[in-house]
This record gives C-alpha cells, structure tokens and sequence, in this order.
C-alpha cells in the first residue's frame, strides 16, 4: 500500500510535548509535481535487489519496491527525500502493523534507533555554543548524580564530551535491547550502574581513553545524564527546546514510553518472520542512545538543517563553526555524532539506526544539497536499505550506493562441462552444478533473506564465478592431473568446501 504525499515539504503541527511552540520554517525549494511524480516511479521500480552485482554490458534486473517489501518481510516503510536543500518528496508504503489495515503515511511514527544519536548530538552542541558544556572538560567535574567509575584507565585520562560523542571513549555497552511490556522499566542510574532490572552490563572504561573508536551507546546515556544533571531537566524538554522546536520537527518525541495519545500513529516492529514484536515495540529509557521516536520527513529537516549550516546558509540550532567540528571525522569516519566520508561535493554524512523490530538510515551531501531517510518497522528492513538506496543513487546521481559492475569471462564450453556435476558439503547437504547459456546452475545455493534457489552463476575465470542473485561466489579446485575435485562456497567470511562426487 502506497500513500501518496504533497510534493512540497507541509508538517502537520501535533503536540508531542507540553508548551509546544511551532517553529519558523524554512522555505522548501519549488519542484513540479509532474517530474517529481516520474521521479518516485523510477525510484519505486528501479530497485537492483541484493547482492548489488551486476554484469557489464548487459541491462540489471530490477525489482519494484513492494515487490522487495515482500520477499523480505517489510510490513511498512517511509522515505523522505532531500533535493536542493528542500524536501522533494515524502512517501509511506505498506501497513503499520502485519495483518492490521492501517496504511503508513509520511506521519507514521519510527523508533529512530540509534540516529537518536545525532539529534542528542546536535542538542550537547548546542549547549556547548551557549557555553554551558565543554568539549574538551573532563566529564565526571559536570556530573552529579552519577560519575564515570574511577579505575586504572580513567586514572591515565579523562572522558570528555569530545570523545563520547566520537566513540572514542573506551566506554563499555554497544548498544541496547530495550524492555518489552510488561518489563520493570529500570532507572538511568541503574543503566549506568548494570544493576536489576538492567539487562545490559555497567557502562565503565575498560580501554585506554582517546586511543580508538568503538562504538558505545553506553557513551551517549552517559551524555544524556550529564545533560539532565547540568541543566536540571527531564531529557526530552532538553532536546525538544534545542533542537526540536527549532526546526519544525513537531512529530518526533523522546518520551518513552511512548505516550498512549500517540500509540495509534506508531507503527509496530517486526521480526524476521514477519510476526510482530510482543508488545508492538520496545522501551528504551536510553533516550540519548535510541529512544527517539520521529518520522523521515522530520529527520530530513534535521539533515537539511546541518547542511545548511556547513555550507554557512542557517544557523537556526548551530553555528558553521561548530557543524565543521561535528563533521570532522576524529576516527573511523566518526566525527560528534555522525559518521563522515568523501571530500567536496561527495562529502557525505549518515546514521544508520536498529532497534529490536526496526531498521532506517538517514545521510546528506551537504555540497549538493541531496539526502534521504528511510524507516522501517522490520528486523529485515536493514537488508531492503541498500536496494533503495541503490534506486535514489541512480536517479538522484549521487557517488555511492552503486552497484557493483563485474566482468563475465568467456570460458570454453569444454571446461564448464568439466564442473558440472554433483558437490558434497556433508553426507546430507549437496550442490548440483550444470551448465548453460555459458553459464554455470547451482542447485540449491542460499538467495536472501532466508531462501534457497537455482541460482545462475557468471565466470569471472575459468574457475571463479559470482552471481548476481546472490553474494555467495564458487570457486573450483582441481589435482595435479587436472580433475575438478571440489569447490569453495564463500559468502562474505563465511567459506564452505563440497567434495565432487558425480
């Protein structure tokens, strides 16, 4: 299902919190709604489903967008795309929740995950433009109600803002399951502590600070303490009045739980069957960390609003000088709360985010003024992602997301002959290879998410082969006379080798 949006950016103003007060918004660039209308067809049926491979010289397979939904197991998705500095088009496809009827629109609301991190990000910043907070302070002077546990490695340096928003901090805890319902929900102190009813452990140093990145969600609710201590407020009055009101993004809330008045516009996560998550989604008190619940048409005008402030055109939440800090990459690509890449016009910023049942990723090219967010209420939306990128890759002419091109070599009938034939991997698990078109068949080979198919593979040598159905590649062994005697199943660092027995 596919609802169909106004081409110009509109928010419907909503109260997510008390004393809500309705930003300025920043005029969106005009676009015609016929080219835009052919834009979003394109883009819905030019999906290069995975692995991303194609053969050059020949035209790609392209699949439709509700096609892949399908195959994977994505009961709803919402995109917002960014052109020209404005938001070109916002589209909700599919249902809320499986088996219910209530169709995703561009107001449907998104457990953000892990792209909290920027928002929250955005908000310490800012503090620190008013001159409230340090980055480079030692954290545990600004704390109060909680300290960073002293040991051997914070003895050596101390934790600064600086490195917990660059993962930099040798802080413990990579990320965070959340709390079903019915779940005793613990305290931000008991998080930080690991104690009952936590079911993560304490978040503490346990590498040498500053010395690598690693990425740590532990890091941000320790961020999300030290905004509540230094400022004295609940967290999601912090962001909302830093960052929230200030550019429009009326439908996106930090409060968790979600507020019962909003239940009926979230959508549920799902697991890989496609079943829904008990309980529809998750809690996370680890607000900074993943608790923010939003749309793509509100992250959208978070990421318009830090290009524009790189490019010095807005400074509605930061100033240039402080978004140049945030984009600079410290280690590994992360700068303060956004993971960077490419110089001048491809620069690219992003966040990818996974909650339990949801996946979405938002990125930018500050220098084009191009974007996109995609959200969706699936474990398995993570794999649908690079598919759609791949689509506003190729019609937005963006530098990344491009499939990858491969030569097929041509290979003398006689010897695709000699690997034909039946592949032992154990007693019960066998792979039967025949020949045509100058081709190699495999029988069965593993097709994402979750299948097993006849796959066509293409020859990259006499004796490698790759396909573009899937990411699994064969490669054939022979002996000292020149027999086939085996092959090599790889798939990413996963190899398996199959004895000929036919």
């Amino acid at each position: 299902m596919l609802t169909m949006k106004k081409i110009q950016v509109y928010i419907v103003p909503i109260c997510l919190l008390p004393l809500f007060v309705r930003g300025p918004a920043l005029s969106a660039a005009s676009y015609d709604p016929q080219d835009v209308a052919a834009r979003i067809q394109r883009v819905e049926h030019g999906l290069i489903p995975n692995p991303g491979i194609i053969v050059k010289g020949q035209p790609p397979s392209k699949a439709g967008l509700v096609e892949r939904m399908k195959v994977y197991r994505v009961p709803g998705l919402s995109i917002a795309v960014i052109n020209e500095y404005g938001i070109e088009w916002e589209e909700g496809y599919g249902i809320r929740e499986s088996g219910g009827t209530g169709p995703v629109t561009p107001e449907t609301l998104f457990q953000a995950a892990s792209i909290s991190k920027p928002v929250a990000a955005a908000t310490a910043l800012y503090y620190v433009e008013k001159g409230i907070l340090g980055l480079d302070e030692d954290i545990n002077s600004r704390l109060r109600s909680w300290k960073i546990p002293e040991n051997a490695w914070t003895r050596k340096g101390k934790v600064t803002l600086r490195e917990l928003l660059s993962h930099t901090a040798g802080l413990t805890v990579s990320g965070f399951p959340g709390y079903a319902e019915g779940k005793e929900l613990p305290s931000l102190k008991q998080i930080l502590d690991g104690v009952k009813p936590v079911n993560t452990p304490p978040i503490k140093v346990d590498i040498e600070i500053g010395s690598s990145f690693r990425y740590a969600g532990g890091g941000y609710t320790v961020l999300q303490q030290l905004l509540i201590d230094v400022l004295g407020r609940p967290f999601p009055y912090i962001v909302r009045d830093a960052v929230l009101i200030k550019l429009d993004m009326s439908q996106s809330t930090y409060e968790q739980p979600l507020p019962q008045a909003l239940s009926g516009r979230a959508a549920s996560g799902h697991r890989p069957d496609g079943s829904v998550l008990p309980g529809k989604w998750h809690i996370y008190p680890e607000m900074a960390a993943a608790g923010l619940w939003t749309t793509p048409t509100d992250l959208a005008l978070f990421a318009r609003e830090i290009m524009l402030a790189k490019e010095g055109k807005s400074d509605r939440i930061l100033s240039q000088v402080i978004v140049e800090l945030m984009l600079t990459p410290i280690k590994e690509g992360a700068g303060l709360g956004l993971f960077v890449k490419g110089n001048g016009r491809d620069f690219q910023f992003s966040h990818s985010g996974g909650n339990e049942g949801f996946r979405c990723y938002m990125m930018a090219y500050p220098k084009r003024g191009q974007g996109a967010v995609i959200m969706t209420n699936s474990d398995l939306g993570g794999d649908l992602l690079p598919e759609i990128l791949r689509s506003l890759s190729a019609e937005y002419n963006w530098p990344d997301f491009k499939p990858v091109e491969k030569e097929a070599a041509t290979v003398a009938g006689s010897e695709l002959e000699a690997l034909a034939g039946t592949y032992k991997f154990t007693p019960v698990d066998r792979i039967k290879i025949t020949v045509g078109n100058g081709c190699l068949f495999a029988d069965p080979v593993f097709v994402p998410p979750d299948g097993k198919a006849s796959c066509v593979f293409f020859p990259e040598s006499p004796l490698s082969f790759f396909s573009t159905e899937t990411d699994v590649t064969l490669t054939f062994a022979k002996n000292a006379q020149g027999q086939v005697t085996g092959l090599n199943w790889r798939r990413g660092e996963n190899q398996r080798k199959a004895l000929r027995i036919k």
